[in-house]
């Protein structure tokens, strides 16, 4: 039998001008003959943490039965889908994150587990997913990122004058007094991801030239789908098609309501509908795990403080007000509505990444996602018992389809030691640790 299907580099980019785009993983990239854990095909874990803030109903989030034999609360049903892959870990408590600051601290302090050093600058402790990034980042374009609706960067809506606005507006810290700007805006991600140029006013320029990324990088896309096989150039159109699908609304939300005589002195390309927001910023992500840009992100859904109204299903409250329920019961019903509706968008972003090829799987099969609050009753603003979900194959690290209940108080900084050493990042202690957690 003759072999003559060429070797592709996994790195290989799509060029022109002022633009680069990376390719999913095809065929052509693994060697023909080579073992699979040899190849670009071998399992890449990636890991993502996905922050909502002011709790959870917890009588509405927990299962009611522990183990493998338990049904799906009303929060995490829309994660019926994955439930093979999902682990729900009950009773985690955050002592660290325990403060007079509660919105000010609670997103600084869920990816830490430590409390910080008074004062108006950022001195708290490396956050787990950068630890994680500095040991399987390194050789992708971008070791992290950190995703987040709320408009700004870094700076929150939550600020304490015992501890400033550090820790309020982004849940990443690179070094204890670093804490790590979040990416709120599609467009400006969108040209991070895919744009080029030494710097964001050159990129600007370069993309207002030419207003299609696809159609810089058209003639290099045709002579490589002369190069590849027939499923390899059906993958690599699929991937070229959701880009231009999102580039499509991005310039869509960039170029507004035209039909209003004032407009507003808003960010370009961040969409008037938060669900158009929400949506775009994962499918944007969904691209750059695919592009393999990425293997670690953080995404803040939504702000501590949050004024959002959800009229889309029917809550017109703003977020933070309905919060603070005074155990009203209709107040409740509506703030599982919108507990239940960011679950439900976070479930359409992971069945994006189980349709996406991976090697031996999918992106889902090899990734590690963490889902949920340093707030438990987010009318008592207190931190136990904690929601948490983790989901995803892990690339075979996670056995999934499991509700794990724990003692009371058990550290939160238990699930992120066990997460973190799940993806191979050498790390004995973390935080408040006392173990890594063990599952059935």
């Amino acid at each position: 039998m003759f072999i003559t299907r060429k070797h592709l580099d996994r790195r290989t980019l799509l060029r022109g001008l002022g633009a680069s785009v990376a390719l999913p993983l095809l065929d052509a990239m693994i060697p023909a003959r080579t073992a699979l854990a040899k190849t670009a095909a071998a399992p890449k874990p990636r890991l993502g943490f996905v922050y909502f803030p002011h709790g959870a109903i917890m009588e509405k989030w927990t299962p009611s039965t522990a183990g493998r034999d338990f049904a799906l609360s009303p929060i995490l049903e829309p994660l019926a889908a994955f439930k093979k892959q999902l682990t729900v870990v009950s009773n985690l408590g955050n002592k660290p994150g325990e403060s007079r600051a509660v919105h000010a601290l609670v997103p600084g302090t869920w990816l830490t587990c430590t409390h910080p050093t008074e004062g108006v600058s950022s001195h708290i402790s490396t956050s787990a997913d950068q630890l994680a990034a500095q040991y399987m980042g390194q050789d992708t374009p971008y070791p992290s990122l950190e995703i987040a609706t709320a408009q700004g960067h870094g700076v929150g809506s939550a600020c304490e004058r015992g501890y400033g606005c550090s820790y309020s507006g982004t849940v990443s810290f690179r070094t204890p007094t670093t804490p790590l700007p979040v990416e709120s805006n599609p467009r400006e991600l969108f040209l991070r991801l895919f744009g080029q140029g030494d710097t964001p006013e050159e990129r600007r320029f370069l993309a207002d030239q030419t207003r299609s990324l696809l159609d810089m990088v058209a003639g290099e896309a045709a002579q490589l789908k002369r190069r590849i096989g027939a499923q390899d150039q059906a993958m690599l159109g699929d991937y070229l098609d959701s880009i231009r699908e999102i580039e499509r609304r991005v310039q869509n939300a960039g170029n507004g309501d035209r039909s209003r005589i004032v407009l507003p002195d808003t960010p370009g390309a961040t969409p008037d509908s938060f669900h158009e927001h929400l949506t775009l910023l994962f499918d944007l992500l969904a691209l750059a795990y695919q592009g393999d840009l990425t293997r670690v992100s953080t995404f803040m859904m939504a702000p501590e403080v949050s004024e959002q109204t959800y009229n889309h299903i029917g809550v017109p409250d703003a977020f933070h007000a309905v919060s603070h329920h005074a155990n009203d019961q209709a107040k409740k019903d509506r703030l599982v509505m919108i507990q239940r509706y960011h679950t439900e968008v976070f479930a359409g972003f992971l069945s994006k990444l189980s349709r996406m090829p991976d090697g031996d799987g999918s992106l889902l099969d090899h990734s590690t996602f963490m889902y949920g609050s340093n707030m438990s009753n987010s009318n008592m603003h207190n931190q136990w018992p904690l929601p948490a979900v983790i989901v995803g194959g892990g690339a075979g690290k996670w056995r999934g389809g499991q509700h794990i209940e724990f003692a009371q108080r058990t550290p939160l900084a238990n699930l992120l030691l066990t997460v973190v050493q799940k993806a191979g990042v050498p790390v004995e202690k973390f935080g408040d640790s006392t173990g890594a957690i063990a599952e059935a």
